[in-house]
């Protein structure tokens, strides 16, 4: 692959609830642990560390589920508005 290659990724559209339902699963597990849920979730991302998340919950081996390339793809296509 030459540096001038543009690598595409592409998201399954029926993954986009599944992930939407494990991140507010994670979301609410950490809350209950009187974390800050976006700081740790952002933290398991950049990282990915898996401690950034609780174990409370299963929350841990759920987000391990989620394929960080589909979740960024997903998140920033949400952020921007853009359709599916």
């Amino acid at each position: 692959m030459q540096s001038s290659d543009t690598i595409t990724f592409k998201l399954h559209d029926d993954r986009e609830g599944e992930i939407k339902e494990i991140l507010l699963q994670v979301y609410a597990a950490l809350s209950e642990k009187g974390y800050n849920p976006t700081n740790q979730i952002v933290g398991y991302i950049l990282s990915e560390d898996p401690t950034y998340i609780t174990n409370h919950n299963n929350a841990r081996s759920l987000i391990r589920r989620i394929d960080r390339d589909d979740l960024l793809n997903m998140m920033l296509k949400n952020y921007l508005g853009l359709s599916k």
